[in-house]
């Protein structure tokens, strides 16, 4: 299926958010935001302890040259969750990459919970996620990337988890469109969809789907397959099972 091209012009949009506890009800306290990258209002779905909101970039897709910049800060005894209201859509590139960078700075507790990634073929997409926790802090979150007729084009991800400064995971990969490792048994394996679900959990959880590795510290979830919506699916399962009382987006509704 032929896609129509999107516009020349590049973005470069950054989004600041600030949690915080004050009287058991976490409040979004800061919210700063430039270019074509903003937050809906909090809601409280899960009651007053665990503020959700929602992230969204207007134009819908990111290409060649873009770049995101999404910046959050759970202060003490916040909790907060963060999700999406679409896939994000990462278009062809005429040779300048798009990048989107993440930091999390948790103290309390942050779950980033979006919907899938969307790599296009020629896409150039640079992706990065930095979690700096605290001594108590929690942290959930995933992404589930929907590779399709990706022959060309490239996608890179950088994933950096410390606690206090000690390093508990890092992990970077690079997939080429149409590469050797796509079709490899080591590699892809011819699917399309593949996912990655970290918890700073001990716990021993078994969902069906999955591939759960238990981590000093972490646990991390990975999932491999043709249907990003049987990844979000699954990912979910292993969310509520970590947390019982979990309550879902309404966007995910919608």
């Amino acid at each position: 299926m032929q896609l129509a091209e999107p516009l020349a012009a590049s973005w470069k949009a950054s989004l600041s958010l600030g949690f915080k506890s004050i009287d058991r009800k976490t409040v979004l306290v800061d919210r700063r935001s430039e270019g074509p990258l903003v937050v809906q209002k909090p809601l409280y779905p899960d009651g007053p302890e665990r503020c959700h909101a929602i992230v969204v970039h207007p134009p819908g897709g990111i290409a060649g040259g873009d770049e995101l910049n999404i910046v959050v800060k759970s202060e003490e005894n916040s909790s907060a969750l963060l999700t999406t209201p679409g896939a994000a859509k990462w278009y062809r590139s005429a040779g300048a990459w798009a990048k989107q960078e993440l930091e999390f700075e948790v103290e309390g507790s942050l779950e980033w919970l979006p919907r899938e990634t969307i790599v296009f073929d020629g896409a150039l997409a640079d992706l990065q996620c930095n979690i700096a926790l605290k001594e108590k802090a929690s942290y959930i979150g995933w992404e589930v990337a929907c590779l399709g007729r990706f022959t060309r084009g490239r996608l890179r991800t950088t994933t950096r988890i410390t606690r206090e400064g000690k390093l508990l995971f890092a992990e970077r990969g690079e997939i080429e469109g149409g590469g050797r490792l796509m079709r490899s048994p080591a590699g892809l394996g011819g699917k399309t969809v593949f996912g990655t679900f970290v918890a700073t959990s001990a716990e021993k959880v078994a969902i069906e789907g999955l591939a759960i590795t238990r981590l000093p510290g972490l646990l991390i979830g990975r999932y491999l397959g043709d249907s990003s919506e049987e990844a979000l699916h699954a990912f979910a399962r292993l969310w509520k099972a970590l947390r019982p009382s979990a309550v879902e987006p309404r966007i995910w509704s919608t």
